[in-house]
């Protein structure tokens, strides 16, 4: 759990909880994803749980926990002891704790606000029913690398969830060569932006320490995702 200099109990701060690779721990998803400087700054709660063996009973794998239960869980005791606040609380993960971020936007209805997913996907048996969405909004900002191995699954999940809510994406324009960028309004007033940097592989975009980092990918995913959640609250 980190808690910036200027937290103040009296006072609802926005909550980032942030889901490792597998196998890994909290520590290291703090130390790939340099959110603690973003939440000094912008007087952010960011909490950083350890999976169950490494992992999270996510999508594809990994265990057999009711994670989808323990976010929740989580979160509540945040909201109740760290007075986060319920319409701000996201959710952000890389590679399985990617996956699982799908899960609970799904599963924790109107827990999220909105989910930040790197090198991670929607994809695998729970996903094939075409109500496997989320009952309430629900945004997202995903990053995929187009050498991961699994590009062409993440990208064909991505276009999946924006079929089902009905999603309509547009092209933005890239100052940074080699990615692409879209954003789709959707039907449920929740929003979706997917980058795709063409020479990453699996991989979080502009992380300078830990495993899975790729410092030279020409852009931030923490710096974006931060954006992102910024702007998207819970809607009502």
């Amino acid at each position: 759990m980190h808690a910036p200099p200027g937290y103040d109990p009296g006072r609802s701060s926005a909550l980032v909880i942030a889901l490792h690779f597998y196998p890994g721990l909290g520590t290291s998803m703090r130390e790939l994803a340099g959110l603690d400087a973003k939440a000094d700054k912008d007087n952010v709660l960011v909490a950083y749980p350890n999976g169950q063996g490494g992992g999270f009973n996510a999508l594809i794998c990994c265990g057999s926990e009711d994670d989808v239960g323990f976010l929740n869980a989580l979160t509540d005791h945040l909201v109740q002891t760290w007075h986060a606040d319920p319409n701000r609380v996201f959710l952000t993960g890389i590679s399985n704790g990617g996956d699982m971020s799908f899960r609970a936007a799904v599963e924790s209805t109107g827990t999220f606000a909105a989910i930040g997913v790197v090198s991670g996907g929607y994809s695998g048996n729970l996903t094939t029913a075409d109500s496997y969405v989320p009952k309430s909004p629900v945004s997202v900002i995903t990053f995929i690398g187009g050498q991961d191995r699994y590009a062409s699954s993440f990208q064909a999940g991505m276009r999946t969830w924006q079929q089902r809510l009905n999603c309509r994406p547009s092209p933005k324009a890239s100052r940074v060569p080699g990615v692409t960028h879209t954003v789709a309004g959707c039907a449920d007033g929740s929003e979706v932006s997917v980058y795709t940097i063409a020479d990453m592989g699996h991989s979080w975009p502009g992380a300078t320490r830990g495993q899975l980092a790729a410092s030279s990918a020409g852009l931030s995913a923490t710096d974006l995702m931060w954006e992102f959640f910024a702007a998207h609250p819970r809607k009502a």
